[in-house]
């Protein structure tokens, strides 16, 4: 099967073309002939750091986490699946898993699900990994009807989907944004923008919610924006990060009383730990995408599998607006 692959690591590690064996699916493994890969931020820190992240493939390496393809063979137990099934999943590209930069991948069955009938290929690829981190924050949060939920960056990833599902959940919805073009965006998926380069947090918490804060606050920028979710964030209320590698004052979290939930969506993969809990989201993001209620937004451009190096630097230069997809 034809791959990319990763010989070095660094910044402007070039992928490469080659030619590997076609995979044999394990027992508990399906053989999924990938139709498009989806590219995420940890992707880029994968490929740009390598050794010094403990999560990183050895060299050579076959990254690509996202998938949605079609199941060619089934291994050994495996029932659920059945060749010629559309599925979609998050499950290779990091530590001793092979990624999905390649015409073929042997994934877990537990981290898989059947596509949503109503996304294509390619919004199905954009998926997985967003959509479980936004489903597990949401949820470890509580979000439900009535509340009020910020969401830090609402075009993003992460942040693009978390403010659909919130709005599934019934919440009522407000997310920052930088551009008219992404107020156009969030607006669309029903929710409320904030322009967070006019807008002071005081400000904003003062007209949306009374000065009072906000019942959950997602936020999928992380670093020193959590403390601008610490300030918007109401008394007794939920902060979502998933991006907390930061060391932040906790002083006003501990006078509002916060939770702040971290979500690390690896963790399952990494350790084989709570595989099957993916594969149950998965399935839910399907029934909620196939109701109408959960969209992928894409970037623009589209790359072929041979332009893997030029979809990573897409995400890296931070002009893509929601998923960056390359095709198989």
């Amino acid at each position: 099967m034809q791959a990319m692959i990763l010989n070095e690591y660094g910044e402007n590690a070039e992928f490469q073309s080659t030619e590997l064996p076609t995979p044999t699916p394990a027992p508990g493994q399906v053989l999924v002939r990938v139709a498009a890969s989806s590219v995420n931020t940890v992707d880029t820190m994968i490929r740009a750091a390598g050794e010094a992240l403990p999560l990183s493939p050895k060299l050579p390496a076959l990254l690509g986490m996202d998938f949605a393809g079609v199941v060619e063979a089934v291994g050994d137990g495996v029932d659920q699946f059945a060749p010629g099934d559309e599925v979609y999943g998050c499950a290779g590209g990091l530590a001793d898993l092979p990624g999905a930069l390649a015409e073929f991948i042997a994934a877990d069955v537990r981290l898989l699900a059947h596509k949503p009938a109503a996304l294509s290929m390619r919004e199905a690829a954009a998926l997985p990994l967003v959509g479980i981190t936004a489903y597990e924050g949401l949820i470890r949060a509580g979000t439900g009807n009535g509340q009020k939920v910020l969401v830090h960056g609402g075009t993003g990833g992460v942040g693009h989907v978390a403010v659909q599902l919130a709005r599934h959940m019934g919440a009522d919805v407000y997310s920052t944004v930088s551009s008219d073009a992404q107020a156009g965006v969030v607006t669309g998926y029903g929710a409320t923008p904030i322009n967070r380069k006019t807008e002071a947090v005081a400000d904003y918490v003062q007209t949306h919610t009374g000065g009072a804060g906000f019942d959950v606050v997602y936020d999928s920028v992380g670093a020193m924006n959590m403390l601008n979710s610490f300030a918007a964030a109401g008394l007794n209320a939920h902060v979502v990060s998933t991006v907390s590698l930061v060391e932040i004052d906790l002083t006003e979290a501990h006078f509002k009383g916060l939770s702040l939930h971290v979500v690390f969506m690896l963790i399952p993969m990494l350790h084989n730990v709570g595989r099957e809990e993916h594969g149950a989201i998965l399935k839910k993001l399907a029934q909620i995408a196939d109701a109408g209620d959960l969209k992928p937004l894409l970037d623009e451009p589209a790359f072929r599998l041979a332009q893997a190096g030029e979809a990573y630097q897409r995400l890296v230069s931070g002009q893509a607006m929601g998923k960056v997809v390359i095709e198989v």
